[in-house]
């Protein structure tokens, strides 16, 4: 009786794993994903975990124990786990409002010290002040928290509270919300200033001087110009697009891309729906023809608005999705660098989300897909946290640079006058 010949080890395990590869074409990339950020933190720019615990049950990490499951928001420790997370900038965010009414500082102090409490409470997190730190706490397999002030408002006019920040673990600042401030204008207001005031400039020469990093996300097109003109240190856009694919202020122009690689700096991208996908940016803007037609024909303002809320419910609009995230990704690449592209997702801090990025757990989905187009470990790396860190060491070596002949700057808001009790 002939016998036939054994099938050689390898190939009956090729043979045994087809069936599985059929069944999930994707398993060999995921794993390749989970492998890039075991060995490299991801350092996502931007995060509102501490604007929802303080809205939603005023700031009482018992109540809001992110230890457990937490369905109603965006993440958790089990999904910043799941989603490969090395590194945080927590937002201490300040509401604009804040600036009329008086209190951003205090504001602000009050989300600086939930991230603290947040790092101390959680043994799978670490409080973070440089990119050591960074890379130190991630190989001990945690996540390095950190701080990221997002409103120039909160420093009240006083480069005195901007240092006190600092001393306080913030490592960026947003020079500006959805307002102007005092001295920087912003990307959703009407210009005052044509970019930063000189006193503005101070702000920024300030901050390299500490080696906090400026953000220019919210800022109008003038004021990320003018700050890259002052910078000595990288900025960043902490949870920032690109314009040039869903046409909206907060997104960031050609323009600005091309003039990233002469600062070092990076763009941070968000996956915010209508920063991503230009087909919402359209469907909105026909949404407000229709709500002002609506308002226009109906005198009573709350039937008015329940007339727009039935409008919406009968046309809902388009989904941003993970492959048009992945398009910011690499336009990004093509006008600016390799060099220049980070994430920041700006998870809790949005109330819609794109299809396959919809919380913390789900980072590995977009390396997937850039894997898909041909991405390299390497390209992969410098995404998920190498260009971040390579930032920060920038903006550190810069404050050592600076401090070593350059004292405080001390120059008052024009228009502060001596502080009462004094002579002139």
């Amino acid at each position: 009786m002939r016998r036939t010949a054994p099938l050689p080890l390898a190939l009956l395990l090729l043979l045994a794993a087809a069936p599985l590869a059929a069944q999930d074409p994707d398993a060999a990339l995921r794993e390749r994903a989970r492998e890039i950020l075991r060995t490299t933190p991801l350092v996502d720019g931007h995060n509102d975990l501490p604007w929802q615990i303080r809205g939603r049950v005023g700031g009482d990490l018992d109540s809001l124990d992110i230890a457990e499951p937490q369905p109603d928001i965006m993440t958790d420790l089990e999904r910043l786990a799941a989603g490969g997370v090395g590194a945080q900038y927590w937002s201490a965010y300040v509401p604009v409002e804040y600036m009329e009414q008086g209190g951003s500082a205090r504001f602000v102090l009050q989300q600086m010290d939930l991230i603290h409490r947040l790092a101390d409470r959680y043994d799978e997190l670490e409080f973070a002040r440089t990119a050591d730190d960074v890379v130190r706490i991630h190989g001990e397999g945690k996540i390095a928290s950190m701080i990221g002030i997002e409103g120039g408002h909160a420093i009240e006019n006083s480069l005195d509270l901007l240092r006190d920040y600092h001393r306080l673990g913030a490592r960026y600042m947003t020079l500006t919300h959805s307002s102007n401030t005092d001295w920087a204008d912003a990307s959703t207001d009407e210009a005052e200033f044509g970019g930063l005031t000189p006193w503005g400039e101070d702000v920024v020469r300030e901050m390299n001087r500490l080696g906090m990093l400026v953000d220019l996300s919210h800022v109008s097109d003038s004021t990320m110009v003018d700050a890259l003109r002052i910078a000595e240190a990288p900025v960043i856009f902490s949870h920032s697009s690109a314009r040039a694919l869903a046409d909206v202020p907060r997104d960031v122009p050609d323009a600005v891309l091309r003039m990233l690689p002469d600062n070092g700096g990076v763009v941070m991208i968000t996956f915010v729906p209508i920063f991503i996908s230009q087909e919402i940016v359209e469907f909105e803007e026909g949404a407000r023809a229709v709500h002002d037609s609506i308002v226009a024909a109906t005198p009573d303002s709350s039937a008015g608005r329940a007339a727009y809320r039935a409008w919406r419910e009968a046309n809902p609009p388009p989904r941003a999705t993970l492959s048009q995230v992945a398009d910011h990704v690499e336009h990004v690449v093509r006008v600016a660098g390799i060099d220049h592209v980070g994430i920041g997702g700006d998870f809790d801090g949005i109330s819609t989300v794109v299809e396959g990025l919809e919380d913390v757990s789900t980072y590995p989905a977009l390396l997937v897909e850039l894997m898909r187009r041909g991405w390299s470990d390497a390209d992969l790396r410098k995404l998920v946290g190498e260009n971040a860190l390579r930032v920060m060491r920038g903006a550190e070596a810069t404050a050592a640079r600076l401090q070593a002949g350059m004292e405080p700057i001390v120059t008052p808001f024009p228009g502060e006058g001596v502080p009462l009790g004094y002579d002139e």
